[in-house]
């Protein structure tokens, strides 16, 4: 199982560090407190907890390139609503649902995935909101104010009017003033290159997320891939049980009849009995497994538990094309989305290095306004106003050497992360590989087994028939093609989910998985 080597936490810290660095110049407040979650972790955990958890330019992400959801999705007025939240319900009959149906259910609903589509389209949209702060900003105001203004209670004296030659009454102490202006302010950065830096990185830290969007949809495929995969183990497993039921109760009908004739003794009928009744329960367990597998699978796919489901597809088995390990470790190197998601934050880390080098270099930016002012229902004047503003940086080389640190610190951690993610994608693969060759010499041993075991069986059934032997080996053989049944399902589930997981380990089972599969 893939180790997670970097959280989606550190990713998203670091895009907002980027965000707060680049805009809190501009008092830009962003919304962006997100809990932290784990992409990496989006593995087995699926299969027990949710629905249980790209670069654009990634062949994955072709939404040709995966199923579409079936037509049979329960209607929307088969639901309830709690605290406003709309919760499906279960439509009535069983739903038809292939492994295609499957998946393409889980890319749709699954709970975890579309909480990772949230957290990125969030993110997106922070960078919309930094990306218009880069951009003049330019507003239209307008306003109108009627005043009444005491003039004596602010210091005016009417006799000092007479200095002027002007009589003590020509003012009066209280005037009203009714004023309108209209103007258009402009602020705009003309020079800032760390911003820009800055929000280049923001950029590129921000495919991060969209690279976790595809790797939990990996995640989603092999969980919902195997889950379907035991659904239809153990529909085999019920049918065995349920063939194996049927000749356990042939051999207690026919120990009970030659014990009437007073052929056989009653411990040939005691011995079917106990194997009659042995593989009642075990139908039993397997009819329980079956229902408690259909839910975990219902909650993959973001379903009702209680969805009544009719797989359509039967169980899978051919042997897989022979994959070089040079091509497999290839195709890992380009597809797999926890590494693109690391090399994407080098490419951000660098550029942030690079931003933190030309922050000793001067801000020039501008603003001003121009418009009119005069009295309301008087006579306008034009009115502007235009500055420049040139900062430069003193006494804060500490600061700018301790952020070109912690750039370098990271760009190292993240560049040992990678190495290191090389060699764990090549043991993965290998582990794979010979996993998918062991489990497939298994399924082959095992289908001998169990063809001898029903030769066996078949053999000594005649002979109890023919009172040629007792009910003994008779129990004993179908014990023996139990087990081997049990093994060959076994088997053939363990080879079907090494072949996923060995898509998984290349990248490419959310749009492979059904040539891995051999469907």
């Amino acid at each position: 199982m893939r180790q997670p080597l970097a959280g989606s936490e550190n990713r998203r810290t670091m895009t907002l560090n980027l965000f707060s660095r680049t805009f809190l110049g501009a008092s830009l407040a962003l919304p962006l407190t997100l809990a932290a979650q784990d992409h990496a972790s989006l593995t087995t955990n699926l299969y027990l907890v949710n629905a249980k958890s790209g670069s654009s330019s990634s062949t994955d992400a072709r939404p040709d390139s995966l199923p579409q959801a079936p037509s049979a999705i329960p209607p929307s007025d088969s639901s309830r609503t709690v605290g406003g939240t709309v919760i499906p319900r279960a439509t009535d009959g069983a739903l038809a649902l292939s492994l295609d149906d499957a998946i393409a259910f889980g890319m749709k609903n699954n709970y975890q995935l579309e909480a990772l589509r949230s957290e990125d389209r969030q993110v997106r949209g922070a960078i919309l909101t930094a990306e218009n702060a880069l951009l003049p900003s330019l507003t239209a105001s307008a306003r109108t104010a009627t005043q009444e203004i005491n003039l004596a209670a602010m210091g005016f004296k009417p006799a000092s009017l007479a200095a002027f030659g002007l009589p003590a009454g020509s003012i009066h102490t209280i005037v009203k003033v009714d004023t309108t202006a209209a103007q258009l302010n402009l602020d705009q950065t003309v020079f800032n290159v760390p911003t820009y830096y800055l929000f280049r990185a923001s950029q590129k830290a921000a495919q991060a997320t969209n690279l976790g969007v595809l790797n939990g949809r990996g995640s989603v495929t092999l969980a919902i891939g195997s889950a379907y995969l035991k659904a239809l183990a153990d529909t085999a497993q019920i049918a065995d049980a349920q063939a194996l039921l049927k000749a356990d109760e042939v051999a207690y009908n026919q120990a009970k009849l030659s014990h009437d004739a007073g052929v056989s003794p009653n411990i040939d009928v005691l011995r079917t009995q106990v194997q009659f009744q042995q593989q009642q329960q075990a139908l039993i367990s397997a009819e329980n497994t079956f229902a408690k597998d259909k839910i975990a699978l219902n909650r993959l796919m973001g379903l009702p538990a209680g969805q009544e489901l009719n797989l359509t597809d039967t169980v899978p088995y051919a042997d897989l094309a022979e994959l070089p390990l040079a091509d497999a470790l290839s195709l890992a190197y380009t597809r797999r989305k926890d590494l693109l998601m690391l090399e994407a934050e080098v490419k951000a880390t660098e550029v942030q290095r690079k931003a933190s080098r030309y922050e000793y270099m001067p801000t020039v930016a501008v603003n001003g306004y121009y418009g009119v002012l005069g009295e309301t229902r008087g006579l306008y004047h034009g009115v502007f106003n235009a500055q420049g503003t040139l900062k430069i940086p003193i006494f804060k080389e500490a600061q700018f050497r301790g952020e070109r640190e912690v750039a370098d610190a990271q760009l190292i951690s993240l560049r040992q992360q990678i190495q290191s993610l090389h060699v764990t994608i090549e043991q993965q693969i290998r582990s794979a590989m010979l996993d998918v060759e062991s489990t497939a010499q298994q399924v082959k041993v095992a289908q001998s087994n169990e063809a001898l075991a029903k030769e066996e069986l078949d053999e000594v059934t005649q002979r109890f028939k023919a009172g040629v032997d007792d009910s003994l080996p008779v129990v004993r053989a179908q014990a023996t093609l139990a087990d081997a049944q049990n093994r060959l399902i076994s088997t053939t589930f363990q080879n079907n989910q090494a072949k996923l997981q060995l898509a998984r380990n290349t990248g490419v089972v959310e749009t492979q998985y059904r040539q891995y599969l051999n469907r």
